[in-house]
């Protein structure tokens, strides 16, 4: 009997005890989206670059000889017709007075061969000689005369060479590097040249699109034929080989007219003013090209993730789940993506936290007014 009241204690006991509280879910993370907006935007493509002289021509002598003189030196400015090299003349010299003399026995010869005909003329004509001893005298006539013709060309080629012993600038430009010193012993068969002159007013800056980036390039601007859109082209910037920004724009004036084979790329070219010659010859940097993205949708870079080699979004579905979405990037316009596809203007994405985050999470959205701003 005694067994009783204390089981009645021990449940009594029991049932004034706390009960076990159940453990509630944490909250949702609270985090910022924006709602993606649309607009036109400008990147920024560069491409490297090689520089020429609109006029760059090899200076090369026409005949052979010791190297006299040599009258400017490396990165000299020369104008058109001023002298730079001094082949040793005399033998050429020479050889045009040898030239001169043989054209004077010519004259002689022929100023004889003319005294035969007007000899033999009146006694043709009273028929004191044979009529064949005055055609014979004609003959001999002509063959004189075509010795003189001979004689003068000989003549002008002798000039001609002697001329060539003072070499001139062709153009006006900027001396290169003088390969044969004074005293060298110079032929037009030599493989390298004297120097390089280069017209360095304005420049030629060659580089290279990629097929996929020619379309591109070739797309956005209006016009049916390339010299059409030739006419619509923004000018390019220049970067030095330091990375400065050369102070003048460019203008594309020429594009290739096919592909390289070779390396899948066409060439164009753009002209450069170079008032000041800071640019030469030879020299490289990279072409700055602008590109025009009409109704691209703008993601700022801090809210993606890269895995893999590709970039996601976290998007915001239905029930604030997130969903993760890649994203083809085709540009990038300061800290923003310019992206093709995988999201519409108005879809809300993530812009922090997205390290947390997992596919089909829920969280409780925060409007980022102020980063929506900042897309626009």
């Amino acid at each position: 009997m005694k067994i009783i009241p204390l089981a009645l204690l021990a449940l009594t006991l029991y049932g004034c005890s706390p009960k076990p509280q159940t453990q509630q879910a944490p909250p949702p993370p609270a985090l910022p989206v924006a709602a993606i907006a649309s607009g036109t935007q400008t990147t920024y493509q560069e491409y490297p670059a090689s520089i020429e002289g609109t006029v760059n021509v090899e200076v090369r002598p026409q005949v052979s000889g010791a190297l006299d003189k040599v009258f400017v030196d490396e990165g000299a400015f020369v104008s058109a017709g001023q002298p730079i090299f001094k082949i040793n003349e005399q033998p050429y010299r020479a050889a045009l007075n040898n030239a001169l003399a043989s054209l004077h026995a010519a004259e002689a010869a022929a100023g004889n061969a003319q005294l035969e005909v007007d000899k033999l003329t009146p006694l043709v004509e009273n028929k004191v000689v044979s009529d064949y001893q005055l055609k014979t005298a004609k003959a001999s006539l002509q063959v004189a005369k075509a010795n003189i013709e001979s004689a003068k060309a000989n003549v002008s080629t002798a000039q001609i060479n002697l001329g060539y012993t003072l070499i001139k600038a062709p153009v006006s430009g900027y001396i290169g590097r003088l390969l044969k010193k004074q005293g060298s012993l110079v032929t037009p068969q030599d493989v390298d040249a004297l120097t390089q002159l280069s017209d360095v007013h304005d420049v030629h800056v060659y580089f290279s699109l990629g097929e996929k980036d020619f379309v591109a390039f070739k797309e956005q601007y209006p016009g049916t034929t390339l010299k059409e859109k030739l006419q619509h082209l923004p000018t390019v910037s220049l970067l030095l080989a330091d990375g400065s920004q050369y102070a003048k724009q460019g203008k594309i004036d020429v594009i290739d007219g096919q592909f390289d084979k070779n390396t899948g790329a066409i060439t164009i070219r753009a002209n450069f003013a170079n008032p000041d010659g800071l640019l030469r010859a030879g020299n490289t940097g990279k072409v700055r090209l602008s590109l025009q993205h009409t109704d691209a949708l703008i993601v700022p870079e801090s809210a993606t993730v890269e895995m893999q080699d590709k970039v996601f979004v976290f998007a915001l579905a239905d029930s604030n789940k997130v969903k993760k979405v890649p994203i083809n990037i085709v540009g990038k316009s300061g800290e923003n993506y310019l992206v093709k596809d995988g999201l519409k203007a108005g879809d809300q994405i993530v812009l922090s936290g997205m390290d947390h985050l997992a596919e089909g999470m829920v969280i409780a959205p925060q409007k980022a007014t102020d980063k929506v701003a900042a897309l626009k």
